[in-house]
């Protein structure tokens, strides 16, 4: 299956209003990045265990990490979760930037250093999500 049909899988095991939520969020990326790399994660490791949420992923960046290792993986993930959606600004080395930058403006979510969790695309503003999408992008671009 590629990837493609993965996240198509995925949206549409969701339940209908988190399924149109994430379709939505999803065509608006689509939009925003139409040639970014898109990945699928199953939320499992390597030896098929579910440890995460399974994550559409956007983008391409290079990660490094403090042992000199590194690691492709993308820029913006989105996942749903228990109560709602998260939205993944992956990369961002200020891990004050998002809540002091985003945080009051994007509307009724809880706003971390690389997370934005909400309930639904109704209870924020979708347009501050989006330029804190763009925003996340550019720094690690």
């Amino acid at each position: 299956m590629n990837i493609q049909e993965q996240i198509k899988d995925y949206i549409a095991s969701q339940p209908d209003t988190k399924r149109s939520d994430i379709e939505a969020l999803h065509k608006r990326i689509l939009k925003v990045f139409p040639k970014g790399k898109l990945w699928f994660l199953d939320g499992k490791d390597d030896k098929g265990k579910v440890v995460t949420n399974p994550q559409i992923g956007y983008g391409l960046q290079t990660m490094h990490y403090a042992d000199g290792k590194t690691k492709e993986f993308f820029q913006i993930g989105i996942s749903a979760n228990s109560t709602g959606i998260s939205v993944y600004i992956m990369g961002i080395e200020d891990k004050k930037y998002l809540p002091n930058t985003y945080g009051k403006t994007i509307g009724k979510a809880n706003v971390t250093g690389y997370c934005i969790k909400f309930k639904t695309l109704k209870d924020i503003n979708i347009d501050s999500l989006i330029l804190a999408i763009i925003d996340g992008v550019k720094q690690t671009t």
